[in-house]
């Protein structure tokens, strides 16, 4: 397409997954990577018209007090998730992005993410009301200062606690009076900074387990305010695994009995998990597929533990039990080891870029077609990714040249 002003607004900015978005659109621009790992660059997609890597200009929201360049070289000495080389020839574009970040809120995000957070921020109590319209006044004045003409914002954040879904308002009107009672309101940061995006118009993709746009009331608001969304979850490893072997179980008729999973790492996302409040989240996202797939429950149980030493190195051992012809057991395992920010990382861009495309088109609501990308994708009961998959092959294939 010919060359646009976006904005790609990233909550969490300077986390491990938000510091890898960065690198590889600054890497990407600069011709110093390839475009491995970007589904958006598949032959099926390249009659899109896609935004490219130089029409971005990245800024968010951070809770900490830190750089961009800093974070990256953590991700080389702690990690090894990146080259140093290559962070190295992105300095001069990162430290002149760190003027971009703004800080964050910690509206009802819980004791493990205030814990990170800096003094100066966990002394600033606001109500929900005042978060909402100071990000709104970041995000206005980001877009103002770069003269730019979208803005996509994502929320990378670290899981929140449960919310209580159940008890808010299914409409718009009446969620905003709750918001006005802040000991009633459950809304936590990633749904205020979801309503923030949506009032305004700016798309907002959610791939965090946490609530953000999930509430009836927010796919309202966005519907009201012409704008669209997604989430939640991004799908990387494990979970993206068993949404490939699960069919395959299915299809030939091979009953599962119980499904084990283990999960260990040490960055920070996996600092918060150590909670059991944030670990409740994010085991649900990732637990509930195999009975939609199955048709029925197997015994299952995953776990999710903070090994400091792993640092972004995630592992995940799966143990699966099933019965085959005349009952008889069998037992697949399987291991999967990758470095999770930059498993993450390739899909944020596609989702951006795939995202600021539909808006573009006139679409509005929930993007269902982005379903592949999420391990809970809202309004989406299809969790096979094979299927997943060809909802956004047909999407591509109707907006292509």
């Amino acid at each position: 397409m010919a060359s646009r002003k976006l904005g790609l607004w990233l909550i969490g900015a300077k986390g491990g997954v938000a510091t890898s978005v960065t690198v590889g659109l600054v890497a990407l621009r600069k011709g110093l990577t390839t475009d491995q790992g970007l589904v958006t660059q598949l032959a099926q997609f390249s009659g899109l018209d896609l935004a490219a890597w130089s029409d971005f200009t990245i800024g968010g929201h951070e809770i900490r007090e830190t750089t961009l360049f800093e974070e990256a070289s953590q991700l080389v000495r702690n990690n090894h998730a990146l080259d140093g080389d290559l962070v190295a020839k992105c300095k001069s574009d990162l430290d002149k992005l760190d003027k971009n970040t703004r800080p964050g809120t910690l509206v009802n995000v819980g004791r493990a993410i205030e814990n990170l957070a800096d003094a100066d921020i966990r002394k600033a109590r606001e109500t929900p009301p005042a978060a909402i319209e100071r990000i709104q006044s970041d995000l206005k004045g980001f877009v103002k200062a770069n003269g730019l003409s979208q803005l996509i914002v994502v929320n990378l954040a670290s899981t929140e606690p449960p919310a209580d879904e159940s008890s808010l308002p299914t409409s718009w009107k009446e969620l905003e009076k709750l918001l006005d009672k802040p000991k009633r309101s459950p809304l936590a940061a990633s749904s205020l900074y979801a309503v923030a995006a949506l009032d305004l118009g700016f798309p907002y993709i959610n791939f965090t387990p946490s609530l953000g746009s999930a509430p009836i009331a927010l796919r309202e608001l966005a519907l009201d305010r012409e704008t669209c969304h997604m989430g939640h979850d991004g799908k990387t490893g494990e979970t993206l695994l068993k949404s490939v072997l699960a069919p395959m179980f299915s299809a030939r008729n091979l009953h599962v009995q119980s499904w084990v999973g283990h999960n260990i790492f040490g960055n920070m996302d996996g600092r918060v998990l150590d909670d059991p409040e944030n670990k409740k989240t994010k085991v649900k996202s990732k637990d509930r597929l195999l009975h939609k797939i199955l048709g029925y429950s197997p015994q299952t149980l995953v776990s999710i533990e903070y090994i400091e030493s792993l640092g972004d190195w995630k592992t995940a051992w799966d143990h699966i039990h099933f019965r085959g012809f005349l009952n008889t057991p069998m037992v697949m395992q399987f291991t999967w080891q990758g470095c999770d920010s930059l498993l993450a990382a390739p899909l944020v861009i596609d989702l951006v870029r795939l995202t600021e495309l539909a808006h573009r088109k006139g679409e509005r609501g929930l993007l269902t077609f982005l379903a592949s990308f999420f391990k809970s994708p809202l309004g989406v009961d299809e969790h096979d990714f094979v299927r997943q998959f060809q909802m956004l092959q047909l999407w591509a294939a109707k907006h292509s040249a």
